[in-house]
């Protein structure tokens, strides 16, 4: 690195910010990034960005041709963020900057390329030239500065962007709401998002995992019983609908959902009763329906195994999840997360080549997988201060088990 330049910006670096098509300025000093913006922005297209997250947010979905990166953000590694700049985005050079005293530094990166030149010869010409060479922002969604992260969700990515707008959007309806996505996506996330967003926060969140209730005792479960109705029925019970009265029945993988279920639960989406097993009394209640699957639901219903009314009654408002591959700039934060909720401080770091190998991964488990190989990875590390590539252990894609309706 060549010595800091306490300025602010530095004179020598103009030329090279005039030359380059677009800025990043990521630094979570909220006055230096708004005043090195604004200095910027006369000259060339600015992006924005707090955190190292929301930092490799914005190169993944804008690109820049120069990051100026503050050496101290709140979830990543000055280091880390560097490493995943060159290896992810070697179109982009990286300007060092001093969040506390506004002093830049050029890495050795950019002082051998061409920029090094416009750093040193700037003059007169350039000035003239500068209306041809300067580049106007693109169109695009808000600046990732604007944007708030759903309840329980990590990530800041552009496709996290898109999710929590729809979340936020339907919150506050009591519109039935499907949620799709590979497994291990965070699809119940996301439905508890819905909620806590809604004017039925402080009511119940009831989760039914269809696929895991014994086909025999799904309506039991659902819709309740009376003592007597079934064979080990020794007492009369509400259903899991009836405990969600006032809040939100969330029903993970329904297409799991026996056909024989399914017409009980459209009666309930159109007319809010339910009738217990053993009994003809009808009881009225006002729950939310949120539901999810990582299964094609329409394919179901050519198959016959998925109600067709059913299915357009619950997929009112989709919500389509996007797995982790489509997401990498989450991949830092998301590992910074889990090993902070496994060590409770950042005591254990991700060494510049592991964090490498991880934004490198397709992750075909999705955000499941990266939580379960931090997990393996702070085991190995052992109480190390830095956890190493050779800790970090990925597996193949198992194979795909098969469903209760593709097994039966």
């Amino acid at each position: 690195m060549t010595a800091a330049h306490n300025v602010f910006p530095s004179p020598h670096l103009i030329p090279v910010l005039r030359a380059a098509p677009s800025i990043l300025v990521a630094t979570p000093n909220a006055l230096l990034r708004k005043q090195l913006s604004d200095s910027l922005r006369k000259m060339t297209s600015v992006e924005e960005a707090r955190t190292g997250a929301e930092a490799l947010s914005v190169l993944e979905r804008r690109g820049a041709r120069i990051a100026v990166l503050d050496r101290r953000f709140p979830d990543l590694l000055c280091d880390d963020l560097i490493s995943i700049v060159e290896s992810q985005f070697p179109g982009t050079d990286v300007v060092l900057l001093d969040g506390e005293t506004g002093s830049v530094e050029l890495t050795e990166e950019l002082r051998s390329n061409a920029a090094y030149g416009w750093f040193q010869d700037f003059n007169s010409a350039a000035e003239r030239d500068l209306p041809s060479r300067t580049a106007q922002p693109a169109p695009g969604p808000e600046r990732d500065s604007d944007f708030m992260p759903l309840p329980g969700i990590v990530g800041v990515s552009a496709a996290i962007q898109q999710v929590a707008s729809l979340v936020r959007i339907v919150a506050h309806h009591s519109t039935s709401v499907l949620i799709t996505g590979e497994t291990g996506v965070g699809k119940e996330l996301v439905a508890e998002a819905v909620h806590k967003l809604g004017a039925r926060a402080d009511k119940p969140f009831i989760t039914v995992n269809c696929a895991a209730i014994p086909e025999a005792l799904v309506e039991a479960e659902l819709f309740g019983h009376t003592r007597g109705a079934f064979t080990g029925a020794v007492q009369s019970r509400l259903g899991r609908i009836h405990a969600a009265q006032g809040g939100t029945i969330f029903f993970d993988e329904i297409g799991e959902l026996p056909l024989a279920s399914q017409s009980k639960l459209l009666r309930f989406l159109e007319s809010g009763e339910v009738q217990r097993l053993g009994t003809s009394d009808v009881f009225r209640l006002d729950a939310r329906v949120i539901a999810a699957t990582n299964v094609d639901l329409e394919k179901r219903v050519q198959q016959g195994l998925f109600r067709e009314d059913l299915f357009y009654r619950i997929d009112v408002f989709p919500i389509e999840l996007p797995p982790l591959r489509e997401r990498v700039a989450d991949v830092p934060l998301l590992a910074r997360f889990f090993l902070d909720r496994l060590t409770g401080n950042p005591t254990t770091n991700l060494s510049p080549e592991a964090m490498e190998k991880l934004t490198s991964h397709d992750w075909p488990g999705n955000v499941r997988e990266l939580r379960n190989v931090i997990e393996r990875a702070f085991v190995l590390a052992d109480g190390h201060a830095n956890i190493q590539p050779e800790q970090i252990m990925l597996r193949k894609h198992c194979a795909t088990v098969r469903t209760r309706s593709e097994s039966s």
